[in-house]
């Protein structure tokens, strides 16, 4: 039976670039959740249609996935694909809603954020092309949720997501899908598996680390048994609903076990972690580290050396924050260059168009066209096929690529749980004082521009302002700030800071050493502890 349910407006139910993410109790309160689902399926529509369905394990995820179920159900949907156990990693979700053609997808998740009772939970809408819904489409949902009145949802058992195969909900059949075999058949078709297992059957040792998370099934699927890595690479490879009390978000500061494990004295030859859903990555060779802007520059400059990728790459897309150090490779290369706003869905269509092929964010997102989203492991086993062909170290590859090209030294300092007011305050201010910057000197480096970046989409002109702070020097330096609306308490103040050294120049420096400048410059010309009371990052990467 179909019922129903008066309700009443909830504020605040605002989604983001990432979805809609609350505490969990806010979303198991009374009508939350079915408030924005419906809310959802009154702007896409639901009548007749397929959905993608499935999250990153975290607490409540099982119970969500019931609900969402019986609301597609009374809204009409005429199938809703399913992860088992409704599990499935964003990209892993993305490919699903790809090649099956369905009319989009609802993922689960709050990405890298800490799940648990008292911790994150998330909501999103994909498109049918598998990415990320734009702006127009979230703020349509954001404006029903200001509006709605009632809820629709089916009387009924909870179904058994459990069992791989067809179900009957109502009228609608909920088809349970391993969550892992069709990405898995993704990954192989696009890199050279045969490689990769002589790799590992020579002795090539790695480590895993999944973070109790989404990613831990397909790792240990793809890495220990289609590849032949040694049992036990993979670590916390068994998703927990509170993430084992572990920070899923792959940095050095929370995967600091991986990191102490690379860093020591029998570490093996390649490292590597993943976040809450799978679609973040960090990568650490033997005692050295690699940042997200330069891991996208090296895969631009040899994506080739997969399958997938040997007829070379269209262009290559970074969001603004993201160090300029893919741009150098796409100079060389020929091939077109893009810089975006944060935020996957202003890759998509770019990716559509066919006007690029990989993508990076400087906060541990890769991917490329094979999705609509960034991919965690996709971009760990584009490295791996990288050091099977041209059997050479991390190191080795990433002192190579600096020798060629030069080094963008580049950090990020994350400042969390900022009280939001102070954090305005301390943003417009500085965007006050932005016209007068150019030509100023500061710890003796000169402004040459500042601005709040805008984009201009190149495929349907549609423009995005405010998308963060930039401060240029003559130099090739440069400080972005933005405030970052992933977190659920206060603001994230993310300060990214960049610094370029030409050729062999200064390889072996720490990187915050040689941003140090810049570090002071950013400190003094924000304020930043004047506004805040804040002098040190929380996360520094």
């Amino acid at each position: 039976m179909i019922t129903n349910v008066k309700t009443q407006p909830i504020a605040g139910q605002k989604p983001g670039t990432s979805g809609l993410r609350k505490k969990t109790p806010v979303f198991m309160g009374p009508h939350y959740l079915e408030n924005f689902v419906q809310s959802i399926f009154d702007v896409v529509g639901a009548e007749g249609k397929t959905f993608v369905l499935g999250g990153d394990g975290r607490y409540f995820n099982d119970r969500a996935a019931q609900v969402i179920l019986r609301m597609a159900a009374a809204n009409g949907a005429a199938r809703v694909i399913v992860g088992q156990g409704a599990l499935l990693s964003t990209p892993a979700a993305s490919h699903l809603i790809r090649l099956n053609a369905t009319d989009g997808g609802i993922i689960m998740s709050a990405s890298h954020n800490p799940g648990g009772p008292n911790e994150d939970f998330g909501v999103k809408f994909n498109m049918p092309n598998g990415g990320p819904a734009p702006e127009a489409v979230t703020e349509a949902m954001f404006q029903r949720t200001t509006e709605i009145t009632e809820y629709k949802i089916l009387e009924s058992q909870d179904v058994d997501i459990q069992t791989l195969g067809r179900k009957s909900l109502g009228e609608m059949v909920v088809e349970v899908v391993d969550p892992v075999a069709d990405y898995a058949a993704l990954m192989e078709g696009l890199f050279d598996f045969p490689a990769l297992r002589a790799m590992f059957a020579g002795g090539f040792r790695m480590r895993m680390d999944s973070m109790c998370a989404v990613t831990g099934p397909y790792a240990t699927e793809i890495l220990e048994n289609r590849l032949g890595a040694t049992r036990g690479t993979v670590t916390h490879g068994t998703p927990l609903p509170d993430f084992g009390g572990m920070h899923p978000d792959p940095n050095p500061t929370w995967a600091h076990e991986l990191m102490a494990e690379m860093m020591g004295a029998d570490a093996p030859d390649f490292g590597a972690a993943s976040d809450g859903d799978g679609d973040r990555n960090m990568v650490v060779g033997r005692g050295i580290y690699v940042s997200p802007s330069d891991s996208l520059a090296v895969l631009a400059a040899n994506a080739h050396l997969a399958p997938g990728y040997a007829k070379g790459l269209a262009g290559v897309a970074r969001s603004m924050p993201t160090s300029a150090a893919a741009d150098r490779v796409a100079d060389k290369l020929g091939i077109a260059k893009f810089e975006t706003p944060t935020g996957w869905k202003f890759f998509g269509n770019l990716l559509d168009a066919g006007r690029a092929t990989l993508c990076g964010e400087e906060s541990f997102g890769t991917g490329s066209d094979h999705v609509r989203e960034k991919d965690g492991l996709w971009a760990i086993l584009l490295w791996l096929n990288i050091l099977a062909v041209r059997k050479q170290s991390v190191r080795e590859i990433l002192e190579a690529h600096w020798r060629d090209y030069g080094r963008n030294y580049y950090s990020r300092h994350d400042f969390e749980a900022i009280a939001s007011d102070k954090a305005d305050e301390m943003v417009a201010a500085l965007r006050a004082a932005l016209p007068g910057l150019p030509g100023t000197q500061i710890e003796g480096l000169t402004i040459q521009s500042a601005d709040d970046f805008a984009y201009t989409d190149p495929v349907d002109g549609s423009v995005s302002a405010k998308q963060g702070i930039r401060i240029l020097f003559t130099d090739g330096s440069r400080i972005v700030l933005r405030l970052s609306g992933t977190g659920t308490e206060g603001a994230t103040l993310r300060v990214y800071l960049e610094r370029y050294a030409p050729g062999p120049e200064g390889l072996d420096r720490d990187p915050q050493e040689a941003l140090g400048p810049v570090i002071s410059a950013a400190h003094t010309l924000s304020r930043l502890a004047e506004f805040t009371g804040r002098t040190s990052p929380d996360v520094v990467t």
